[in-house]
């Protein structure tokens, strides 16, 4: 049984998630989903940008598993926020699926016509499309820019980059005023060296017994963070898992929480940024 985090619309959602950023649709994505969910996974993260959506929704129906034990995420790529687009985009996510509904689904990147987009969130959320609605990427400083609009209908998640090295500070406050619940991407850096290499987490991975990164998802976890480690290699992926059988004194979580930076890899409030993700991805490329 995997653990859960109660979210402030009610849901509970799973302590632990498996990330698809990065897989291909070849196939790839039916295999490692496939393992993640024979290993006890039961929450997938997945979004339009990632291009995989059909093979994970596949996966989902073919798996035999009772569709209300199976948390999906996708999210809303910024091509697609102007109010009549975010509909329809809410409508092909649910097509590529294959579902009914979707458990969470995010505002991936918060620039432009972020207030349509989430007016078309909130209203799929109320005919039953969509059981909670989050945000992502989202700074103190955006935050601010959004926050009448947030403030009144209150996102239950923000999936930012989180890890030893960026721990996100001010934003949790920020996020503790409001009830929402923090989701991890990059939870192991991305497999930065240096942070592989902290002698406080080596020494906690020879203590309790355990790899470096278990030694980073279970300080996540412990900081009220839901975490989304990816790998497509079957032992890490059990292994990333392996997490709930022993707990960080609150010495050793001070310890971890002096590593970080302040600040990650990347920087959603920098010049460009909008301009740069939008031309990364088209969306609508093979439609």
């Amino acid at each position: 049984m995997v653990e859960t985090f109660k979210l402030n619309d009610g849901n509970k959602i799973p302590a632990i998630g498996f990330g698809v950023f990065q897989i291909p649709a070849d196939g790839s994505t039916y295999k490692a989903v496939s393992q993640a969910l024979k290993l006890g996974y039961r929450h997938i993260d997945t979004a339009v940008a990632y291009f995989n959506e059909a093979e994970v929704g596949k996966v989902i129906r073919d798996s035999g598993i009772p569709r209300d034990q199976i948390w999906v995420t996708s999210k809303m790529w910024l091509q697609d926020y102007a109010y009549e687009d975010a509909k329809k985009a809410i409508d092909t996510s649910l097509e590529k699926l294959g579902l009914d509904y979707i458990d969470l689904y995010l505002i991936h990147q918060p620039y432009g016509k972020v207030d349509e987009a989430w007016r078309a969130m909130v209203e799929a959320k109320k005919a039953g499309k969509i059981r909670s609605i989050g945000i992502s990427n989202v700074t103190p400083k955006i935050w601010d820019k959004w926050k009448d609009i947030f403030t009144e209908n209150v996102p239950s998640v923000n999936q930012v980059e989180f890890n030893p090295y960026s721990q996100q500070k001010e934003l949790r406050r920020v996020m503790a005023q409001n009830g929402i619940t923090l989701e991890a991407w990059a939870p192991l850096g991305e497999g930065n060296k240096d942070l592989f290499n902290e002698p406080i987490l080596n020494k906690l991975a020879k203590k309790y017994n355990k790899d470096v990164g278990q030694i980073m998802l279970r300080f996540e976890h412990q900081e009220g963070v839901i975490v989304f480690p990816k790998s497509v290699h079957e032992a890490r992926i059990k292994s990333n898992k392996d997490i709930f059988d022993f707990e960080l004194t609150s010495d050793e979580m001070d310890a971890i929480r002096v590593l970080d930076k302040g600040k990650g890899m990347h920087d959603p409030d920098a010049p460009g940024v909008a301009d740069m993700l939008l031309n990364a991805f088209d969306v609508h490329a093979n439609d």
